[in-house]
């Protein structure tokens, strides 16, 4: 239990150093995800974002677990 939360907390912080360059990636702007933007409201769905990093992450699973 306490290796899984250590690995957790190095993964965060991992991501927190890189985040400069992962921001610059298109993730969050792909086609399908919506945008809905108006004068005083924005909404934003990222629904193709969300449907590729899970499948990322479930074959990234898929091999950490074979």
């Amino acid at each position: 239990m306490s290796r899984t939360l250590i690995l957790i907390g190095l993964t965060i912080v991992v991501i927190g150093l890189l985040w400069p360059w992962i921001s610059k990636l298109p993730f969050g702007q792909l086609p399908g995800d919506i945008a809905i933007r108006r004068e005083n409201f924005s909404f934003y769905f990222p629904i193709t974002t969300m449907i590729l990093l899970s499948v990322v992450i479930s074959i990234a699973l898929w091999i950490i677990n074979r």
